[in-house]
């Protein structure tokens, strides 16, 4: 007789503890429930559900079509400016100064031109050449220039 009353107390505060924790989670549950239904009526509780399914779909469907324009953008990238070298230097030894220099612009894949100044005493000229995969197939490059191509790596 002891043994069952020792079992059934055992079981009573088990129970005990288990409605203990569903009040605690019904009511979590209900507060919540409130909070979200403040103010909304039950007609209106079903537009406003209405309203956001609606705003979802069409969430997802820009979602779709910026995934889209981020492709396009990525794949136009390729073709901008996107690495720059810049080399300083002196062509003539009676001038002073760095003055000239070769300046090249390149996109992801070594294609741009180099831009060089030459400056001496009386004239400041400027020459362009097309560069292909990082090599002039027109002109030859000067080790300045060459140098830049490297930089702009």
């Amino acid at each position: 007789m002891i043994f069952e009353t020792y079992i059934l107390q055992w079981i009573v505060l088990g129970l005990l503890i288990w409605l203990v924790i569903l009040s605690v989670f019904s009511i979590r549950s209900i507060y919540h429930y409130n909070k979200l239904t403040k103010n909304i009526t039950k007609k209106d509780l079903k537009i406003v559900l209405s309203e956001i399914l609606n705003q979802t779909n069409l969430n997802q469907k820009e979602l779709g079509i910026l995934i889209k324009s981020l492709g396009l953008v990525q794949t136009k990238i390729k073709s901008h400016i996107q690495k720059i070298g810049f080399v300083r230097f002196n062509p003539f030894p009676q001038t002073g100064g760095d003055q000239s220099f070769s300046l090249s612009l390149l996109d992801e894949k070594d294609t741009g031109f180099v831009l060089s100044s030459l400056h001496s005493r009386d004239a400041t000229r400027f020459y362009a050449k097309t560069i292909k995969n990082g090599k002039s197939d027109d002109f030859k490059l000067s080790n300045e220039e060459k140098k830049a191509i490297k930089n702009a790596k």
